[in-house]
């Protein structure tokens, strides 16, 4: 049981602060979402979820998930590749400069750096 500042009780722990990238509905029916959160290891993870005719490639049931880790050990490059400095906070600088459209270009530009990112995804 976890009782917050409050005194109210809870029995699940506090979901980490969450950063939405993306949330595409595009004219073939899909749909793009992509957030940012820290893990409890303190690790930035992007989490996408694919809906729908973009999927088939992919997914025998419409629904495509993934989601590339970066450790926490790494995140002061990844803040000097995404264009920050060190002591920006990286939720809020993918908040101010990495949503909408641009969003799609972090994965590349991820697997281009030479930055270690652990990559895991589901299909059904």
């Amino acid at each position: 049981m976890i009782v917050d500042e409050k005194g109210r009780k809870s029995y699940s722990a506090p979901k980490p602060p969450t950063i939405e990238l993306c949330r595409e509905k595009r004219p073939d029916g899909s749909q793009h979402n992509l957030r940012a959160y820290r893990d409890s290891a303190d690790h930035l993870v992007l989490a996408g979820q694919d809906f729908g005719p973009v999927t088939q490639s992919v997914s025998g049931d419409g629904e495509y998930e993934y989601w590339y880790t970066i450790s926490a050990e790494y995140l002061p490059r990844l803040l000097t590749l995404l264009g920050g400095s060190t002591g920006d906070d990286i939720l809020e600088l993918l908040r101010q400069n990495w949503t909408g459209k641009k969003s799609d270009e972090l994965g590349p530009l991820l697997r281009a750096s030479d930055i270690p990112v652990s990559f895991s995804s589901y299909s059904g």
